[in-house]
This record gives C-alpha cells, structure tokens and sequence, in this order.
C-alpha cells in the first residue's frame, strides 16, 4: 500500500463493467490514466493492464461492496471516484409484474446504488475527496409504458443522487446523475427495430446517442471538483420542466 499511496492517478470502482456501457466506461478511464476497479456481476474479464482490476462484485451484496472498497484502498490507497452502472430491467405491464421481478430489479439499480455509495463513503470521507456518478434514465423523469419498476428505480436513484450530494457536499465529495440515453447495449439489443426508430424520432436530432460519447462525458464529470447534485441528460429529448 505505500506504493501505491506514491501513485497520484485516481482510483475508479465501475459497476456493471463486463459489457455495454460499463465496458466502454473501463476502457475510457483507463485511457485517461485512470485506476479502474471493472466489477462485474459474474466471471471478471481477463485483463493485462495494470490499470483495470477486474473483480466479481454482487452490487446487491452491502458486506460484498465493503470487501470490494477495503480491497481497493489496500491494492492502491484510495478511491476517488465511484460508478453505479450495474443494473437490469424487466419490462413488462404494471398489473403483470410479478413481485421477485419487481424486487429484482429495485435491488439491481436502485439497492445497488445505496449499497455501493455506502461502502464507498467511508474512504472518501477520510479522504474529504470523491465522487460518486450513478446512471439514471430518462424514464425516471417522464415515466414508460412497461417500465413500471425500472422507471421507479431510477427515479429513486436520482433522490439518492441528490440527498447524497446535500449529506456530503461539506466534505468535498460530489453526486451526481447521469440519463445516458438509449444505447446500444445488451439491454437494448432485443428491442424491434421499429422501437429504436421511435426512440431515435422522439429526440431532436433523430438520432440515439453513443457508448463513447456518454463515456466521454462521464469521465470528464467524474474529474470535476465544483459541480454536483445534478442530473444529466445526454440525448436530445426534451421533458417538461416539473
């Protein structure tokens, strides 16, 4: 650990990190210069970098999120950012959902979140540095036909988000939301086509947004020291102002 306490680079947890957006996260940080914990929710991907830590991490496990921390502060000294990406959704009606669905998917986005936070904290406390970026959506804020449970997680993200940010603001650690848009990840991949066309009619510019312009975004947020308590949305739809 004194090694790694003479390494100025920042130390990032992503969750979610074994494909879609929390792949395209790894990598982008890891091309910054940052130290990237990638934990994935089953087998770790194999890596030769030193800077991407692969671990196996149950973000619905709060004694796993503290191993996960304790371990990251042991192998390099800190931690400096934490990204809540790891989520599911199982979209099906609202009369139609049945109650392990419903708690699965509140644990995977909106649990998770908490438990991951709350492991985190500790560390970026002492440190009176950090930051914490957890992924929303857009249905959080307008709401969606069949996402009944997903949209509700993800607005409850947003409450985390800025009650965290309210709790900690005082002790330099930043919160902030991000809605990343529809992407093309594994979440996205079985949606018809005539889907994805609305979704891309419904913006402005027509069109979805990208893995890498939304890990561009992050990476640059999660550098910042001055802004927090907010929510970003990275496509171009627009929603009522309340």
């Amino acid at each position: 650990m004194a090694d790694a306490a003479k390494d100025a680079r920042p130390v990032v947890l992503v969750t979610g990190a074994a494909s879609g957006l929390g792949q395209g996260l790894v990598a982008a940080f890891a091309a910054a210069d940052w130290r990237v914990v990638a934990a994935c929710h089953r087998d770790p991907f194999p890596s030769d970098s030193d800077r991407v830590w692969p671990v196996q991490l149950d973000v619905t496990d709060a004694a796993a999120a503290r191993h996960i921390v304790r371990r990251t502060v042991e192998r390099w000294g800190r931690l400096d950012a934490l990204v809540n990406n790891a989520g599911v959704t199982l979209d099906e009606p609202s009369w139609q959902i049945g109650h392990a669905d419903w708690d699965r998917v509140l644990a995977a986005n909106l649990k998770g979140a908490f438990f991951c936070a709350q492991a985190a904290l500790p560390t970026m406390l002492r440190q009176r540095d950090g930051h914490i970026i957890s992924l929303a959506s857009f249905a959080a804020r307008v709401g969606a036909r069949g996402q009944a449970s997903y949209a509700a997680a993800k607005a409850g993200v947003i409450g985390l988000t800025t009650s965290l940010a309210r709790e900690v603001g005082s002790r330099n650690i930043r919160a902030n939301a991000v809605l990343p848009g529809v992407l093309p990840t594994p979440m996205t991949q079985d949606l018809p086509a005539d889907t994805l066309a609305a979704f891309a009619r419904a913006n402005t510019l027509g069109r979805l947004n990208s893995i890498a312009e939304v890990t561009r975004f992050i990476v640059f947020l999660a550098g910042l020291q001055n802004v927090s308590g907010q929510c970003f949305q990275l496509d171009s739809r627009i929603a009522r102002w309340t």
